[in-house]
């Protein structure tokens, strides 16, 4: 929907609005629609927007109910503010604009810190009060909507973007350690707060935090999902788990719609987008429009998957668009992905997201997707491996890390070593923590609640909002994941995994792509590096920026670069790719 951005100050010092007018540029492309600056003592908001729900100036932000003494910038969609919105009138609320916006500002003032649990949506907002001073930060339960934050004995400044914050200037942005080990280790996820910078972090997921005038932060998590069946489930057969499987996931399609603005969906031809597009056709489908990408194929690997994407749009006549891109155009998209990205991502799929999102503005400014299906359905193929685990964090990262221990000590110089593995002393402390207790549902709950925010949902928020375009994951309704994290794993990991989720599939969409191999959003160029794209690896990593920051030993470096191919990770990531990628988003966004 936005970008936000704020500071706040401690002291005696007035804000200034000077690095907040830099963050807002940064971020232009999350909002091009409108702009706007509010400061009042030692506070300050910038927003850009993109319309999206109440297209009116009523709804412009950063928005101040003066009436109420509240102030707010926030990012996101509520998907049932109409709802809320009714109830608060109710309470005697006087409204000014239709917009989602003004309710979360009214609903903060009617329940408190308790609202949060109120809202169905993706948001990250900051509200100031005016009598305390106070500034009140929040992110949706699955960080569906970033929220990066620079907190000094001087000031806190936020924004959607990291970028954004360096922008702003005075900002540590000297090399993480931890997280450069967890990027290394742990497929590229860098979990919350951490960021790769020192200097920067990450609210996490379904958090609130309140921020003091003297500075003083406090944070507490309002949201976290339980792994078992519950007593109200507990006698359901197979049919009533694959029939409640397509009713919540039905409404959560619907909700998705609310807008006012035309809706599309991406379209890969795998089973979570191909369902998307049948039960939105349920309404109205000649209101449906669709959109697939294809690359060219390296090694006989294919590089795209039209013919399963065709099989929809032939079943369900949707105004569909496709585009394909060849090796020439994928270099430069990719160093403009890179600028985009709000920290480095390492994934071969950001540069066909990229492109997609580009020509899908074109058409409509929403689209659904179905990102998240696979860490809440159990779509991937480790869990089958984690039901019969005894060991589940040994097994979980013999599947998910790209290197252990102590292949990443033979990567990093000796200053940027850790001493202790990071990421297993992660793994072990997610899996150990309550609400969970066999190693299947501690992989779900750590792929959907770590991996999946920061690798799959940040990608598709990055890339998107790129294109000025907003994504909705009807998958990572919080009402969906709760019941999935309900239903056993033996209605879920069985076949190919996802088993509810294709038996209720088979109900609204073709066999052909609920049967087919799984897939994925496939580059293969970026997985098996020649010609320019070796070029392009060789020059980020072995350039005179790359040798004074010294992160990579070299001779690990000219092992992968004299065969990248031998050296390809448990999950088919490039090992050259990644180290790459890091010095490139690095140079790219002048981090030295």
């Amino acid at each position: 929907m936005c970008g936000i951005c704020g500071e706040m100050v401690f002291g005696d010092r007035m804000v200034e609005t000077s690095a907040l007018d830099r963050m807002c540029t940064e971020m232009c492309l999350r909002g091009p629609d409108g702009s706007g600056v509010w400061a009042a003592n030692r506070i300050a908001f910038g927003h850009r927007r993109l319309k999206i729900i109440d297209l009116s100036e009523a709804s412009r932000q950063p928005m101040v109910d003066s009436e109420l003494g509240l102030s707010i910038v926030y990012n996101g969609a509520i998907y049932n503010y109409k709802e809320l919105r009714s109830e608060l009138e109710g309470k005697g609320y006087r409204f000014f604009s239709h917009g989602d916006t003004e309710v979360i500002l009214k609903a903060y003032h009617a329940f408190g810190e308790s609202f949060v649990e109120k809202l169905n949506g993706m948001f990250a907002f900051a509200i100031t009060e005016r009598e305390t001073g106070r500034l009140i930060l929040g992110r949706d339960r699955l960080g569906i909507k970033p929220f990066y934050y620079s907190l000094t004995g001087e000031r806190l400044r936020f924004s959607s973007s990291l970028p954004g914050i360096i922008a702003a200037g005075g900002i540590d942005t000297s090399i993480d350690p931890v997280a450069l080990q967890y990027y290394l280790t742990y497929h590229s996820v860098v979990p919350a707060p951490h960021t790769i910078v020192n200097g920067i972090h990450k609210l996490p997921p379904a958090t609130i935090a309140f921020v003091e005038p003297d500075g003083k932060m406090t944070t507490k998590q309002y949201w976290a999902v339980n792994y078992g069946t519950d007593d109200s489930r507990k006698d359901y057969s197979k049919e009533d788990w694959i029939d409640e499987t397509l009713e919540v996931m039905r409404t959560a399609v619907k909700r998705r719609l609310v807008a006012d603005v035309p809706v599309g969906v991406l379209l890969s031809g795998g089973l979570d987008s191909s369902l998307i597009v049948g039960l939105l056709c349920e309404h109205d489908p000649s209101a449906v429009e669709t959109f697939s990408i294809g690359f060219e194929s390296v090694n006989d690997e294919e590089g795209d998957e039209f013919k399963y994407s065709d099989i929809i749009v032939d079943r369900f006549k949707t105004s569909h668009h496709k585009l394909f891109i060849d090796s020439s155009k994928t270099i430069p998209a990719l160093r403009d992905c890179i600028r985009q990205m709000s920290e480095p991502m390492v994934s071969h799929d950001n540069v066909g997201f990229y492109l997609l999102s580009k020509e899908v503005s074109k058409f409509v400014k929403v689209v659904q997707s179905g990102q998240g299906a696979d860490e809440v359905f159990a779509g991937y193929f480790w869990y089958k491996k984690m039901m019969e685990s005894t060991n589940g964090v040994a097994d979980y990262a013999s599947v998910f890390f790209d290197r252990d221990y102590a292949e990443y000590s033979q990567v990093v110089t000796d200053r940027y070593r850790c001493a202790e593995d990071n990421p297993l002393n992660f793994v072990q402390n997610h899996f150990d923590s309550p609400g969970a207790t066999r190693p299947v549902d501690q992989a779900l709950r750590i792929d959907s609640n770590i991996m999946l925010v920061d690798d799959p949902v940040k990608r598709v928020d990055n890339n998107t909002m790129a294109a000025s375009l907003e994504a909705r994951v009807p998958f990572l309704d919080h009402e969906v994941v709760e019941f999935a994290a309900k239903m056993p794993a033996e209605m879920k990991v069985p076949g190919d995994g996802k088993y509810a989720l294709k038996e209720a599939a088979r109900k609204v969409i073709p066999a052909g792509v609920i049967d087919r191999p799984k897939g994925y959003f496939p580059v293969p160029a970026l997985k098996y590096l020649k010609g320019e794209f070796l070029e392009m690896t060789r020059d980020a990593l072995i350039n005179d920026t790359a040798r004074e920051r010294g992160l990579f030993n070299s001779n690990y470096v000219e092992k992968l670069l004299k065969a990248p191919e031998d050296h390809i990770t448990s999950l088919g990531g490039s090992k050259l790719y990644q180290l790459a990628l890091l010095e490139m988003w690095l140079q790219t966004h002048g981090i030295r």
